[in-house]
């Protein structure tokens, strides 16, 4: 199937379309030809300079949880809707549960009610995987094993979604499609307090600073090259094997963080070294490794970037831009344990 063609002269709604999954997604809906590709993104952990500059791109800048925004955005007409925005992440939602739960719940009922009203053709709810299976899931971790004992809000507002999607799904038969991400990097991650470690590395290695790891740096994660993710998305929002179903997006693969952190300060020849600092609390996963044999079924999934492949793309990023990450790079004082061990040892 030629899924991406079949965006062409289609309006496709991306929520967060300005963070790094959805600039990514944005573009590419872009180049497959869509009449319209409309964003809605506040902006709180993305930024403007971040967004394609395409004539075919529409930009709101706004909250999920505003009505008139939202009015505004489906008034386009949305064939189909990417729900990517979220309150991220884990110690994020620790610091601000509240915010977590009015943004990653109630804006993700909002979307879908709307898509219900409006009759979109596919609604595609952006899951972490993380999150979804707990602690103590065998690996590779698969799509028919849950936990209902998750450590943050972000994780347990993570699995509200996919469920307000089950139920607008039998009840409203909304089409579907719950993906479950794992550890997205690359080209578009900006750095910060709440932001995920392979752009925090990058950026502190670039600034010449020894990289904090919480924890031994022999746990792994399953990091995914954002490209693959956003394959994977496409093909989740037009193919009819998919409707209904939660799977992976995932590389298959597992990588420490003590050896990401070398072979980053070694790309970037950054001689400060490694910090080690105790390991977060609510951080109980000494390993994370998908299965993406699911979406390789369904939908024909398959990671096509090894992580010796994508890491330079992202540094490579990280260098041409530059000027505007130092501008937006925000590590202020605040509950992130990483964060603190990290200002103490400057």
């Amino acid at each position: 199937m030629d899924y991406k063609s079949q965006y062409k002269g289609k309006k496709i709604l991306v929520t967060g379309g300005a963070g790094a999954i959805g600039s990514n997604l944005v573009r590419a809906l872009s180049e497959a030809g869509a009449e319209r590709v409309i964003i809605i993104d506040d902006l709180s952990s993305s930024e403007k300079w971040n967004i394609p500059s395409l004539p075919n791109v529409l930009v709101s800048e706004g909250d999920i949880l505003d009505e008139i925004k939202l009015k505004r955005v489906f008034f386009e007409e949305p064939d189909y809707v990417f729900h990517l925005a979220a309150f991220f992440a884990n110690q994020n939602s620790i610091d601000h549960p509240e915010r977590d739960l009015q943004v990653n719940g109630m804006g993700t009922l909002k979307l879908l009610e709307y898509s219900a009203l409006t009759k979109v053709k596919r609604f595609v709810y952006a899951s972490s995987g993380c999150s979804i299976y707990g602690s103590h899931a065998p690996m590779p971790l698969k799509e028919d094993f849950m936990s209902m004992h998750l450590s943050t809000p972000y994780q347990i507002t993570k699995m509200l979604g996919e469920l307000y999607c089950n139920f607008f799904q039998h009840q409203y038969e909304v089409p579907v499609v719950k993906t479950r991400f794992f550890n997205s990097y690359g080209p578009g991650e900006i750095p910060g307090q709440y932001r995920n470690v392979i752009p925090n590395f990058i950026y502190w290695a670039l600034s010449g600073t020894a990289l904090p790891i919480t924890g031994t740096g022999e746990e792994t994660r399953d990091f995914t090259f954002v490209g693959d993710i956003v394959d994977g998305l496409l093909r989740s929002g037009v193919m009819e094997e998919a409707v209904g179903e939660e799977f992976n997006l995932a590389s298959g693969r597992e990588i420490q963080i003590k050896q990401l952190a070398e072979m980053i300060n070694k790309m970037t020849e950054n001689k400060a070294g490694i910090n080690f600092a105790p390991r977060r609390k609510w951080d109980t996963k000494s390993r994370i490794l998908a299965s993406v044999e699911k979406a390789n079924k369904l939908i024909g999934y398959t990671p096509n970037t090894t992580f010796e492949q994508g890491l330079p793309q992202a540094i490579e990023w990280f260098k041409k831009n530059w000027e505007n990450i130092k501008k937006s790079a925000s590590f202020g004082p605040g509950a992130s344990s990483a964060v603190r061990t990290f200002a103490s040892n400057k």
